[in-house]
């Protein structure tokens, strides 16, 4: 992995590295073939086609995102290039967010609830449908953020108990559950593609 984006025909696709599994999403990204930067700053953004914004917790994102304009940046990114938020990225991502509210990026338009399915010890591995061709998708679910409201251009891709847990709006692309700790690849696959019809 690298923080340079390099010209060798491969997408470039950055994955925010503040805190969460940043690692995970980065060796997923890199077994489909493309090239990943771990941005840790503002300007990194400027070298990359996409942008993976991963689980954590989205209150310390929020505040490593204070400094040096660093919410700005990415906020002006993720509202023009694909962009793929996993748990606490989804509530990063939403253009409400609930229990409690706090500041988001404004760009995916959908309500979330903030540690909705429990604390850390609720955590647990389920099996869903998907429209995603392929059969049942599994799901890893740590203190994930549930989607209570979606606007009318967001698509859903998958649900648990009625609830839309991966969605796609434009470029932007969001799951409430980690599939960065699945051994199914179809969701990074399907960012990935996303990326490269971005910039055809």
């Amino acid at each position: 992995m690298s923080g340079i984006a390099e010209t060798d025909g491969r997408l470039t696709i950055g994955v925010l590295a503040l805190q969460g599994a940043f690692d995970a999403h980065a060796r997923v990204l890199a077994s489909l073939g493309v090239r990943t930067v771990l941005v840790r700053k503002p300007e990194q953004v400027d070298g990359i086609e996409g942008l993976v914004i991963p689980g954590g917790e989205s209150t310390t994102f929020l505040k490593h995102l204070e400094r040096a304009g660093f919410f700005e940046a990415l906020k002006a990114f993720v509202h023009a290039k694909p962009t793929f938020g996993t748990c606490a990225g989804v509530i990063l991502m939403a253009t409400e967010v609930v229990s409690p509210a706090q500041r988001s990026l404004q760009a995916l338009d959908v309500t979330v609830e903030r540690n909705a399915y429990g604390r850390q010890t609720d955590s647990r591995v389920l099996q869903a449908e998907t429209t995603l061709a392929g059969g049942p998708l599994e799901m890893v679910y740590i203190r994930a953020p549930r989607i209570l409201r979606t606007g009318e251009g967001v698509e859903v891709l998958a649900q648990r108990e009625g609830s839309p847990t991966l969605v796609r709006q434009g470029h932007l692309l969001a799951a409430t559950f980690h599939p960065e700790l699945s051994h199914d690849t179809r969701v990074h696959q399907l960012f990935v593609d996303s990326v490269r019809t971005a910039t055809a």
